[in-house]
């Protein structure tokens, strides 16, 4: 690495509510999308307290974009309109590419303890906003971990990092996707193609992300990273837990309505007329 990125913009996400009244923090979201490109939305969920989370997601359409749904703890039901169900738990990983159309719902499986996670969503290019849905199940036993001399471990979900590949294939984002712990008083070096737009979320902790290590970010903040081959953390005293994404830019128009993200205005009305037409589901 070279040119090691700075951070361009502190990003702290905010309270919401979504689904039929799960609270969560939304990080990333319409205000964030053009710099953020190809990445639309970041949500964290993490509630020990039912109340918070199970009202669930029931029944939404999905088009022209992908979920990716990473879970730290608890387990969630998936189904959809075209036959797919399942439930991921804890370290799960679910890539969905919605493409031309789904319709599916996400509930909780409460079993006691805390409903603890991510959801990610990705834009596709014009050409592939149609393509036919499909999932990328992979449970935890199958996301390879890295283990550093200076005891830094780093969940490789999809990308590559020190040679080892992640198991999320033919993702035309051709996005890195990480999950890091850092104990305390250490330092990570994380290359990066230079052409990707870098994002990193604290969940845990604190570290910081130049070369000084000084004013580090804190749980619950964000750092969208200016230009460069490579990203650096750095822990003080404290130790440190955060997701790194990044991904190639599309760099095209996006309409984006609800649960449907398009390039035009009139892809968006004809998705919803499809709704209501019940001709949505195109597989």
């Amino acid at each position: 690495m070279e040119n090691i990125r700075k951070v361009d913009r502190i990003i702290i996400g905010q309270p919401t509510s979504d689904g039929a009244g799960v609270k969560l923090t939304r990080i990333l979201g319409h205000n964030t999308q053009e710099m953020l490109d190809p990445f639309l939305l970041l949500d964290f969920f993490g509630s020990a307290n039912p109340d918070d989370f199970m009202s669930g997601f029931p029944w939404h359409p999905h088009r022209g974009m992908e979920t990716v749904t990473y879970m730290l703890d608890g387990k969630v039901e998936h189904s959809d309109s075209i036959g797919n169900s399942g439930v991921i738990g804890k370290g799960d990983l679910q890539w969905m590419t919605a493409g031309s159309g789904i319709i599916h719902q996400e509930m909780p499986r409460y079993e006691g303890g805390r409903m603890y996670g991510f959801q990610l969503w990705v834009n596709l290019p014009s050409a592939s906003k149609m393509v036919a849905p499909r999932y990328q199940d992979i449970p935890a036993a199958k996301v390879p971990v890295v283990e550093l001399e200076n005891k830094i471990r780093v969940k490789v979900l999809a990308g590559t990092f020190a040679g080892v590949h992640g198991p999320v294939e033919n993702i035309i984002a051709d996005p890195d996707y990480f999950d890091i712990e850092m104990p305390g008083n250490t330092e990570l070096r994380i290359p990066v193609l230079p052409e990707h737009t870098v994002f990193a979320y604290l969940y845990e902790g604190s570290a910081g992300f130049d070369e000084t290590g000084k004013q580090p970010l804190r749980t619950g903040e964000g750092a969208l990273f200016g230009q460069g081959d490579g990203v650096i953390a750095k822990t003080g005293a404290s130790s440190a837990q955060f997701i790194l994404i990044a991904g190639k830019p599309i760099g095209e128009p996006v309409e984006w309505n609800g649960p449907i993200v398009m390039n035009t205005e009139a892809e968006i009305n004809l998705a919803f007329r499809e709704l209501r037409n019940n001709t949505f589901i195109k597989t």
